[in-house]
Parts: C-alpha cells; sequence; structure tokens
C-alpha cells in the first residue's frame, strides 16, 4: 500500500460525521470536527453525558473544551443522543480496556458495531480511532458484514466494497488534546488503498499536519508501539528509583546529572503508570505476540510492581504512629486533569488503606466526589489540601497537580513526607 501522505482521489465532501463514545478522545473530536463546519451527532450510551453536551457543556476537564463544545452547540453543529443516526463518516472511539488477565476487551467496539450496523449506507466511511491489537480494524469490517449482508465489506470485497473501513489511532496528549488532534501528524491505515485515501481526505479538514497512509494492521502496530518504546523507558527510570532508594541516592539527581550526557535522556520516575494508553497497550502486543516480547513484559512488571514500593514505604513510615493519618495527594494518573483511568495513585491509595489502621485523607482538587473503589473504603475521605497538611502524619505526593507543586508542606518535626514525583526536591 502507498503511503504517500497526499490522497488522490478521494471525495471531498464530508457533510455529517457520527461520533460513537463521547469521552476523552471522541468529545474533542467531534467538538473540532464541528468548529471546521460539518454535521456532527456524538452517540454516548450515558444519558446524563448527552444531556449536558446538548446543554453546551463538558464532563471532562481538558482545557478549551468547553468554550468550543458550546460555541459548536450553540452554531447548531454538534449535538448528542442516544439513538444511532445516518452519517457519512462515523468514529469509533469507544474503551478498549483489558481482563484481569492481560486480555484485550472488544466488547464495547463490538457493541459500537452492532449500534451503527442499521444505519450504514453505501459510500459511508468506518473509521476506528480507539487503540486497539492487531487486525481489530479486520474484525470490525467483518462484525459489519455479519449485520449487514446486503454490503459490501472491504475484508471481503476488497477496492470493490460499498463501506470504506480504516483506522486512524489518537495521539494526543492529556491537557493539549485541542491542540494535538490538529497539529499532530496522523498515521491513517485502511483496510485497501482507497480506504486509506478516503480516511486521509477526511482527516485533512481538521489536520494541519500529515496524514501518512498505510495499512489498518501497520497503523494498529504503530501505536501500540509508540506506547510500548514509552513504558519501557518509563520502567527504566522507576528500576532506577528502587536502586537509589536502596543505596541512599537522590534519585532525581542522579537522573538530571545523567541527562547531561548529549545522548542521554532518562524520563522521570513516578508512583507507576497510568492511563488509557501507557499501560493498556503494551499488553496488546504481548497478547499477539507473547514468545516474542520479553522486554516489554518486564517493563510491565516493573512499573506494576511500582505502586508496591510506595506502600511499603508509606507502611514503614507509619508502623511506629498510632491510629497514623495518610495524606494521599492526587488520584489521577498525570498532572492537571481529572482522568483517573489506570492510575496508579488511586491502587496506591486504596492499598494504603486497606493496610494502615488510621485515616486516608484524599486530595484531589479535580473530582467531586471518591472513586468507586474507594466509597468502599471507611477510612478514606476526601479533604482540601491545607487539612491534610495540618492532620496528616504522613504526606504523600502522588500526583503532581500545579496545586501541589505551587504549594509545597512546610513538614513539622513529626511529619513525614514521600514524593513520589520529585516535585518538592528543591523547594
Amino acid at each position: 500500500m502507498s503511503t504517500n501522505s497526499t490522497p488522490s482521489g478521494a471525495q471531498s465532501e464530508f457533510r455529517k460525521l457520527c461520533v460513537v463514545g463521547l469521552g476523552y478522545v471522541g468529545l474533542p473530536t467531534a467538538a473540532v470536527f464541528a468548529s471546521r463546519g460539518l454535521e456532527v451527532v456524538g452517540f454516548d450510551v450515558n444519558g446524563d453525558t448527552v444531556a449536558l453536551i446538548n446543554d453546551g457543556q463538558v464532563h471532562i476537564v481538558e482545557p478549551h473544551l468547553d468554550i468550543l463544545v458550546n460555541g459548536a452547540v450553540a452554531r447548531g453543529k454538534l449535538r448528542a443522543t442516544t439513538e444511532a443516526e445516518t452519517a457519512d463518516v462515523f468514529i469509533l472511539a469507544v474503551p478498549t480496556p483489558f481482563t484481569d488477565g492481560n486480555k484485550p476487551d472488544l466488547s464495547y467496539l463490538e457493541s459500537a458495531v452492532k449500534t451503527i450496523a442499521p444505519v450504514l449506507a453505501p459510500g459511508n466511511m468506518v473509521i476506528l480511532e480507539s487503540t486497539s491489537p492487531v487486525g481489530t480494524t479486520d474484525r470490525i469490517s467483518q462484525w459489519l458484514a455479519s449485520h449487514r449482508p446486503d454490503l459490501k465489506l472491504p475484508h471481503d470485497h476488497g477496492e470493490q466494497s460499498d463501506i470504506c473501513v480504516a483506522h486512524s489511532p489518537e495521539r494526543v496528549l492529556p491537557g493539549r488534546v485541542l491542540l494535538e488532534l490538529t497539529s499532530n501528524d496522523r498515521v491513517v491505515g485502511g483496510l485497501t488503498q482507497h480506504c486509506a485515501e478516503q480516511a486521509a481526505a477526511f482527516y485533512n479538514l481538521a489536520v494541519n499536519g500529515r496524514c501518512l497512509m498505510t495499512t489498518a494492521r501497520t497503523a494498529e502496530l504503530v501505536k501500540l508501539a509508540e506506547n510500548a518504546y514509552r513504558d519501557v523507558n518509563i520502567a527504566f527510570a522507576n528500576e532506577l528509583s528502587i536502586v537509589c532508594a536502596e543505596l541512599g541516592i537522590d534519585t532525581w539527581e542522579a537522573i538530571e546529572l545523567a541527562n547531561h550526557h548529549p545522548r542521554v535522556n532518562i524520563l522521570q520516575p513516578g508512583p507507576g503508570v497510568g492511563g488509557h494508553c501507557i499501560a493498556v497497550d503494551p499488553w496488546f502486543i504481548v497478547d499477539s505476540a507473547p514468545d516474542a516480547t520479553p522486554l516489554i513484559q518486564a517493563a510491565r512488571g516493573v512499573n506494576d510492581g511500582k505502586p508496591g514500593q510506595i506502600v511499603e514505604a508509606v507502611k514503614a513510615m507509619a508502623n511506629d504512629i498510632d491510629n497514623p493519618t495518610i495524606a494521599c495527594l492526587g488520584l489521577a494518573y498525570k498532572a492537571d486533569i481529572d482522568d483517573l483511568r489506570e492510575s496508579p495513585a488511586v491502587n496506591i491509595t486504596r492499598t494504603i488503606a486497606w493496610h494502615i489502621d488510621g485515616t486516608v485523607l484524599v486530595v484531589e482538587p479535580h473530582i467531586q466526589s471518591l472513586p468507586s473503589e474507594l466509597t468502599e473504603m471507611k477510612n478514606v475521605r476526601l479533604a482540601d489540601l491545607q487539612r491534610a497538611y495540618d492532620d496528616a502524619d504522613v504526606i504523600v505526593l502522588l500526583t503532581d497537580h500545579s496545586g501541589f507543586r505551587n504549594h509545597p508542606p512546610v513538614p513539622r518535626a513529626d511529619q513525614k513526607v514521600i514524593d513520589t514525583r520529585g516535585a518538592w526536591r528543591k523547594t
């Protein structure tokens, strides 16, 4: 398949877009295309989310997203629904988590395909944006064919198909989603050359970066490889932090000095790895090639083991304190967002509450209530930052929100601090 960044002979008029899944990727994507003048309808199974968007509001924290959504809704270019509608292009942006056995769970995606199948018409295009195991785009084509035997799908009919099916994985950073949706290069993989060209033509409506065409399978692996690469490098930093702790060395000073070498760029360690991508995507590669991925699996082991190291450090500090109060600062997996998906901070907080015969104060400025994993813990409660500083025997920084970085504690003589992010080391 051609890898040209400029499609030739592709359709240029796409009037209506349906985005299935209005979460951290789907809603910004819908808003961006609506801002380009397309009629956009967002489908979501959550009625509260739909109602909120139709009122011009948002349910996630992302800079400037509220302004973009409100404007698109006010202009009549964006609306949300719980019923599937006809469209020219369908983007699937639903979760693709993994099971307890680290196996891909494609049930949300299969449900999304079942939802849109009845309203598909010849000439439509279906684009998978959800990060997925290699071969998922082909499976979507097969699922569509099972629901719509009257349509020709590309897995079976190639360039003679009625429907284009493609994969273009999101490659955005929370907190910079709107900027990166338009500025980043886009990898576009089609089940056929025509599918790739059509998808590239569509993204060129909103993307200022290049649309790089390839096969669907290659596009699937590219996204997984990007996040596995980051996971492996984070694992090195996290393992180095464990070594430094054993040797009594300041981890961040050692990394800072090592990074003065012109060909060394060690990442910053933390309490583990979270989020919907980096902690998940490597397992998709492992599932496809378990015997060929020892390095990826080892990195996952290091990063999954880091939360336990933090818990043990807290237990050691609280061991000689009667009825201790532990302040856990931050639940989000990264700074200044509200995304708790696969966050090691949540796991650490829950484990501390389970093992400590005392009180756990949670400070997370981006949420209004505790997540379900913590509501069942009777000794866990939300608190503001000042109360945490005043009452805690042990302060544990888990997420380096700017509000925490800018207001470090002034520890009492009897107060202990664990800074898992190195945010306060120079204060």
